[in-house]
């Protein structure tokens, strides 16, 4: 792709996601989302390929009914309400459709389907992307009409979400599909949690896409998109194997590691608040990701698979590992000691 291009692109991806947020009319948000929309388009299309193609179709597709269902949602509120307030959202059938529109945006279950497909036709880099950053403007929209939405409904789509997440991710030999179905398993744990505690959804959201982008850019320096080809990286690379060992332990929410910070204080929150078999059911859900992850920590750290098939093995490399790797991972590693004062932050 054109330099050029790119940048108008990330340029028009960053000023979509900034008007989205800093918003306070329905009408802007609506304006960030479209810009966001089109911005990624390219960027997943670009290699040509006809799976590339298929995914930015569906993509398209699928956020462009999100955005309608938006509007449609905010006007039928401001209708009856003469409010264009994000958080003057009070319309029951207003706040239904809003509910749907915001998981049908983030994949959140049943609006799911599309997430894995889209990721499996883009490349790592675009996966980062569309895992991460497209998915911080609905995320805000979440956050500032959280206490005009069902917690019922939330909490049914958020333990639906954890389980079709893990049980989804079992089966899987690629590894963005894997990724896709991990993200849908920790949006669940932020949609449990966003009525009763917003910011910790939101500190869950940060920590998870810190995570979640340090184990991106490892399999992008390794070049791993399936299985099989983690199995070989260990006598290429073992130092970023390692690395990627630790950050997928720590996605999946292991105690000494930052990964079950957010897990802990979400499980303390929703006991607080009355709601101990969703925290036990959630967290009982949440072993199928722990097996999903483990599965591919051992594919990328034990060696050849135990089978006759002649593998070619790849040359050990020197390469210094990419600073914001090392950063990430450091941190996606070490930030449970400082818990208390992040929990005094939030």
């Amino acid at each position: 792709m054109n330099p050029q291009a790119k940048l108008v692109f990330t340029i028009s991806l960053l000023l979509g996601t900034t008007i989205t947020i800093s918003s306070n009319h329905w009408v802007l948000a609506w304006t960030g989302l479209e810009i966001n929309t089109l911005a990624v388009l390219p960027l997943i299309s670009k290699s040509h390929h006809p799976r590339a193609v298929e995914a930015a179709t569906k993509y398209f597709l699928v956020q462009a009914t999100a955005s309608a269902l938006v509007l449609f949602s905010s006007m039928t509120n401001a209708w009856h309400n003469g409010q264009w307030d994000i958080t003057q959202l009070t319309h029951p059938a207003a706040c239904l459709i809003m509910t749907a529109a915001i998981s049908m945006k983030l994949g959140l279950v049943p609006f799911h389907f599309w997430f894995p497909e889209v990721l499996q036709g883009s490349s790592l880099t675009t996966g980062l992307l569309l895992s991460t950053a497209m998915k911080l403007p609905p995320m805000v929209l979440l956050f500032l009409t959280s206490q005009s939405l069902n917690p019922t409904l939330l909490t049914i789509m958020a333990i639906l979400s954890a389980a079709v997440g893990g049980w989804m991710g079992l089966n899987q030999t690629q590894v963005r599909k894997i990724m896709a179905f991990s993200s849908i398993s920790h949006l669940g744990w932020m949609a449990i949690i966003i009525v009763y505690s917003p910011k910790l959804a939101l500190l869950n959201f940060y920590l998870y896409t810190m995570m979640t982008t340090a184990v991106f850019l490892t399999l992008n320096s390794i070049k791993a998109l399936k299985l099989s080809t983690l199995m070989t990286t260990w006598t290429k690379s073992p130092s970023l194997s390692t690395i990627l060992l630790l950050a997928l332990l720590s996605l999946a929410g292991l105690p000494p590691l930052t990964g079950f910070l957010p897990k802990w204080l979400i499980i303390q929150e929703l006991t607080k608040q009355d709601m101990a078999p969703a925290a036990v059911i959630i967290s009982l859900l949440s072993l199928l990701g722990l097996f999903f992850y483990l599965r591919l920590a051992y594919c990328a750290t034990i060696t050849l698979p135990p089978h006759t098939t002649n593998h070619i093995k790849q040359w050990h490399t020197n390469k210094p590992i990419n600073a914001s790797i090392a950063i990430l991972t450091t941190m996606s590693i070490m930030l449970l000691p400082i818990s208390p004062m992040i929990i005094t932050a939030t």
